[in-house]
């Protein structure tokens, strides 16, 4: 940390702890660093891996595929099983890194006083009763109260989520206003602060903790988990069906064992974990592509399964930057276009240009805003840093663009080159910017209006004042600040009813949700003796309305959010008038909901509403202000807890807990903390809350890709197991090898089976409902369908192998050729779009494993190990006949279920979701 000059003169400070008693305390307290997380050993997170019940069913399957001889199968589910285990380690360990993030937060030293003299020691050794010198760019080492200040702003927006720096001051009455909490920079001036708590007693240790709790599996976790306990409990009751069934007809056990073997690999899609990795790979890379950087692989499907979208708000519903949106004048309400520090805008009265008496009175006001400020703008490409001071002027709170960084202009990326950008306050910042577009350029007006003193805005006087020569020689005085410390007679010279409409009108804009700014002016004939004695007899100029306004894209995200039947809920640390503004604006709530307030999902909840417990049920809510970390973590977990999916949107440290312990973690990529990217499951790199809405429809696109794979194989499984079953009962005494059915198996589930895995997204997908967390992977009709077409494969095959054998040909190369068709046809039926170029990938797949099945017929080695003979034309025939049957009957459960708008059949969604708005 770069050494900062000592308090100013004349502030009185304590002179700190000896020595002996800072070291005692270091002993007594321990470090001032956050709890080392418990290491879990690698041993342990492969054995959870392992653990997992399809997992499970791959080793078993590997055990299986060994016994019977088929060592290249074994090899390959073995490397699946590999690249799980790996993938899902590796992000368990990125996952762990959340809290190490937030001790790289702390200051690495602190200058404290220790026996009267000033020393540097590392932020561990800070204890509680250390005396600490606070100046600008510093990062508070531990919380702390303050002893004394001077002109003190702090930026608290990692930790409380508040989007604006906040004043303190020693001499505050309120408590807070005088307390410092560890984690938190110092934007400007100076103060002395006497350490209150250390390491995981400060403020940043209690997020740490906050930060452990165990992630729960995800929603296709579940299903896959229930999925894989039925298909064991299937395996095993068939290896023993088949088994007694042959011994029955006289086969021998050895025989029937390798036979019986064979058929529970083929019930158990051993590709399933490659095809939902592949899907969920393929998913992340296309939303790496718009901006989406996915750090959990599972995370990509559960984006599909969202049903609520908590969103914070500066920076995400909105710009990050203050801008003038509104001027009050007597002589009427101007509107300020254009958005972020640049120039680009216009003055606008009831939507046209103003009278010339209207903007003569708007640029006055904007000059006198304009001189009597310190903040400064650069144009696009001027990297040049510099330091003005931030003064501010108002008393109220004012945005801070970046997390301790300068305000950009929005930039696209993270090079803001061809934006401008503001160096101090930024509403000061919004008011240079806002007199450019009157017509009033600073840099144009302090030539003529040279500054020849000053009254620095204090946090108990919530104003400042700047007086100017004018031009006629006249001294100009300009004052700005909050209107409850400008709109009184001691400073304005003004009549009261004056006065009393102006205090209505401030009271209106801040109901509004904007920041509201009295500004006011007068000449003089000399220079007083006191500069605050200028600060009477003044002209109200009027009233300015600042605000952080929407993006662009903000409303149109919320009602893709709602017609796709996600929850949006906003959750801020901002105050509540702001948060009801933003939310009106953006359709979180309506206009008649603000107004009325006769129902609690229009009623906007604070934090200590929370606190007390008057909130009987949180997911009724749809705005949250003034928010601690722990009640956004309670905020999440009661939605969990109605069985809702949570993805949590946020870009600061506390936000880190609930990012955690939503389903989904969303944070921001350019303005996020380190911990917030490190807790969560998905980074925004563009910092757009659309792309959260593009994240879902590739969600969702995976699940239906994992849905479609499970139905194409299962149906695959359930022919080959009633071929088994029904051929004997048909004069069909073996009707298929164990090699050719782990052959049939490798060429459906291998090839065309992975390949599924990159169909592209249905039309429908974010015109529908989310599925309901606890619906079955199988549900909504799916295994019906997996029925259906294992019966109208078992049916075309079998049919097959009579005929040929009712026409004195080999009927079991026939029966394995026809077996395969017709799931090779189902493949090709099951895609929604039957001649998409989106995935060449699959009808490359199916030629490669009809290829792949004739060789098994006509190559010597292949018709040796699998025991085929070639086909007659006959045979070729009612193959090809099988293949066409499947084809178009899954082409007709497609089509059924795409007239409903559900492409995989399940009409649960259609109506409203029981964790949705109705």
């Amino acid at each position: 940390m770069t050494a900062q000059p000592a308090p100013a003169p004349g502030i009185a400070h304590p002179v700190g702890l000896t020595e002996d008693r800072a070291a005692r305390l270091l002993s007594e307290h321990g470090p001032n660093e956050l709890g080392a997380q418990r290491r879990i050993p690698l041993r342990s997170r492969i054995g959870a891996q392992l653990r997992d019940p399809m997992i499970l069913i791959l080793l078993a399957a590997v055990v299986l595929t060994v016994a019977t001889g088929d060592y290249a199968d074994a090899v390959v589910i073995a490397l699946v099983i590999v690249a799980n285990t790996a993938v899902g380690v590796a992000q368990e360990v990125r996952a762990d890194n959340a809290v190490a993030a937030l001790s790289a937060m702390t200051a690495p030293t602190a200058r404290v006083l220790r026996g009267g003299t000033e020393r540097e020691v590392p932020s561990a050794a800070v204890v509680p009763g250390d005396a600490l010198l606070l100046g600008e760019g510093d990062i508070v080492p531990a919380d702390a109260t303050l002893a004394e200040s001077s002109a003190l702003l702090v930026d608290e927006s990692a930790l409380t989520g508040e989007s604006v720096p906040v004043d303190k001051d020693a001499r505050a009455d309120d408590p807070d206003a005088a307390r410092l909490q560890a984690g938190t920079v110092v934007v400007r001036g100076r103060a002395v602060a006497t350490v209150t708590a250390t390491g995981p007693h400060s403020a940043l240790g209690r997020i740490a903790a906050l930060l452990h709790p165990h992630p729960e599996p995800t929603p296709l976790q579940h299903r896959l988990a229930g999925l894989g306990r039925v298909l064991a409990l299937v395996a095993v009751g068939l290896c023993l069906v088949v088994f007694v069934l042959g011994l029955a007809r006289g086969q021998s056990p050895q025989a029937m064992a390798v036979v019986a073997i064979s058929l529970a690999v083929a019930a158990v899609p051993e590709s399933l974990p490659a095809v939902v990795t592949l899907g969920l790979a393929l998913g992340a890379r296309r939303m790496a592509a718009r901006h989406a950087l996915v750090r959990r692989l599972s995370a990509v499907e559960t984006l599909g399964s969202v049903t609520m979208l908590a969103t914070d708000k500066t920076g995400t519903l909105t710009e990050g930057r203050m801008v003038v949106e509104r001027v009050w004048t007597i002589r009427g309400t101007a509107t300020l276009t254009g958005s972020g520090y640049g120039p680009a805008g216009e003055v606008l009265v009831a939507g046209g240009p103003p009278d010339p008496a209207a903007l003569r009175a708007v640029q006055a006001l904007l000059t006198a805003a304009a001189l009597c400020n310190d903040a400064s703008l650069r144009p696009p490409g001027n990297s040049t840093k510099g330091t003005d001071g931030a003064d501010d002027s108002d008393g109220t709170d004012d945005v801070e663009d970046t997390h301790g960084t300068d305000a950009t202009d929005g930039a696209d990326g993270p090079d803001a080159t061809d934006v401008w950008t503001a160096l101090g306050d930024p509403t000061e910042a919004a008011l240079l910017a806002a007199a450019v577009k009157a017509g009033r350029d600073r840099d144009e007006l302090l030539p003529a209006h040279p500054r020849i003193g000053e009254v620095p805005f204090d946090s108990l006087r919530k104003r400042m004042t700047t007086l100017h020569r004018a031009p006629s020689g006249q001294v100009e005085v300009c004052l700005k600040g909050a209107p409850e410390a400008v709109l009184d007679g001691a400073t304005l010279d003004e009549s009261p009813d004056l006065l009393e409409r102006v205090r209505k009108e401030a009271a209106a804009l801040s109901a509004e949700g904007f920041r509201v700014l009295a500004v006011a002016s007068a000449l003089r004939a000399d220079l007083p003796a006191r500069y605050e004695d200028a600060e009477t007899g003044l002209r109200l100029l009027g009233l300015v309305a600042i605000s952080d306004p929407p993006k662009e894209a903000a409303a149109a995200t919320v009602t893709a959010c709602r017609q796709a039947g996600i929850t949006p809920v906003l959750i801020t640390g901002d105050h509540p008038a702001t948060a009801r503004a933003i939310a009106i604006r953006v359709g979180i709530l309506g206009p008649g909901d603000a107004v009325s307030g006769d129902t609690a999902s229009a009623e906007v909840v604070t934090g200590r509403k929370l606190a007390a417990g008057e909130v009987p049920d949180l997911t009724r809510v749809r705005v949250f202000a003034r928010t601690t970390p722990q009640q956004k973590l309670d905020i999440v977990q009661a939605w969990r807890a109605g069985r809702a999916v949570t993805a949590m949107t946020g870009d600061g440290v506390n936000d880190g807990p609930a990012l955690r312990q939503a389903d989904i973690g969303v944070a921001m990529g350019r303005r996020g903390t380190e911990v917030a990217r490190q807790a969560a499951d998905l980074v925004l790199a563009d910092d757009e809350l659309s792309t959260v809405v593009t994240a879902v429809e590739e969600g969702r696109r995976v699940y239906d890709n994992i849905r479609r794979f499970l139905l194409y194989a299962l149906a695959g499984g359930v022919a080959e197991i009633l071929v088994m079953l029904l051929g004997p009962l048909l004069g069909l005494a073996l009707p298929l090898r164990a090699g050719q059915i782990l052959w049939i198996n490798l060429l459906t589930h291998g090839l065309t089976g992975v390949a599924m895995g990159a169909e592209p997204v249905s039309r429908h997908a974010m015109r529908r409902s989310p599925r309901p967390p606890g619906q079955h992977v199988l549900g909504g009709g799916l295994w019906q369908r997996v029925l259906r077409l294992g019966t109208v494969a078992t049916c075309t095959s079998l049919a097959a192998a009579l005929w040929v054998r009712h026409t004195g040909q080999p009927w079991q190369t026939t029966l394995f050729l026809a077996l395969l068709a017709a799931q090779l046809g189902v493949v090709l039926g099951l895609r929604e779009r039957l001649f998409t170029r989106e995935n060449p990938f699959l009808p490359w797949a199916v030629l490669a494993a009809a290829l792949l099945g004739a060789a098994a017929l006509y190559v010597p080695f292949l018709r040796a190990v699998l025991e085929t003979a070639p086909p007659s034309w006959p045979g070729l025939v009612a193959a090809l006949g099988a293949g066409l049957t499947g084809f178009v009957t899954a082409r007709a459960e497609s089509r059924s279920t795409r007239a409903v708008g559900r492409p995989d059949g399940d009409r649960s969604g259609t109506g409203p979701h029981p964790m949705t708005d109705e």
